[in-house]
């Protein structure tokens, strides 16, 4: 099964033109003829069967011949994660973290943080190709990058921890997980979230966690995370 992806069909859609270039990689690159069957989805839940009527180029027309609404997960992520040095680390955190599961992903700026821009359209084609690959038919909300201030002074009404690596009481996150139980988990840069940020998350009501013993890397502790929510709500 190959799933496409075009945010503007609806479930009140019969028929469905392909923009150009999805056209042409329809009709030319993949060689799907009349009556060939399409998945999409618009990353809303919604996944449509759907068959080519129109094999043009540069408008692949298609006929939805039945649609049903995805199932959710009994639980939301949201993870907070620190923009990191190398682009690429991120790109990679994107990805695997749509593959697992998660819903909305914050890029927050913190006091020891390198990089304070991110690609924002790329990474958004991170997500889609990922979603697409897993064959999952919700995509992950990516939110513009935000200072840790500002982030952590919103009115949060789910589950909070932060995951640090200073030597203070911490409890495994593993532990302190609950299933079916919406969850935000702050990740911070390569040189770990400053004393006062850890501070004000706590005075915030975030729950410090560690994800093991050893010292990891940004994307790979957002990827731990994700993955021991996961986990838990099998």
């Amino acid at each position: 099964m190959q799933l496409f992806y075009n945010p503007d069909i609806t479930e009140s859609s019969n028929q469905f033109t392909f923009p150009k270039e999805e056209s042409k990689h329809i009709v030319k690159v993949l060689r799907k003829n009349v009556s060939d069957t399409l998945y999409i989805t618009n990353g809303k839940g919604w996944l449509f069967t759907a068959e080519i009527t129109i094999p043009n180029i540069n408008k692949c027309t298609v006929t939805v011949i039945s649609k049903e609404l995805q199932q959710q997960r009994n639980y939301k992520l949201h993870l907070a994660v620190a923009p990191t040095k190398i682009n690429d680390r991120y790109e990679w955190f994107l990805e695997k973290a749509t593959e697992i599961g998660i819903d909305n992903i914050t890029p927050i700026i913190c006091d020891h943080s390198e990089r304070k821009h991110i690609k924002t359209e790329r990474f958004e084609r991170i997500l889609q190709s990922a979603m697409k690959q897993s064959l999952n038919c919700y995509l992950p909300k990516l939110n513009e990058a935000i200072s840790f201030k500002e982030f952590i002074n919103q009115d949060f009404k789910v589950d909070l921890f932060i995951a640090h690596c200073e030597k203070t009481d911490r409890k495994s996150l593993k532990s302190q997980l609950q299933p079916k139980k919406d969850i935000t988990i702050l990740i911070g840069p390569e040189g770990d979230f400053s004393v006062k940020e850890i501070e004000i998350a706590l005075q915030n009501n975030f729950i410090p966690v560690t994800l093991g013993e050893t010292r990891l890397r940004t994307e790979t502790a957002a990827i731990v995370a994700c993955h021991s929510v996961a986990f838990t709500n099998e």
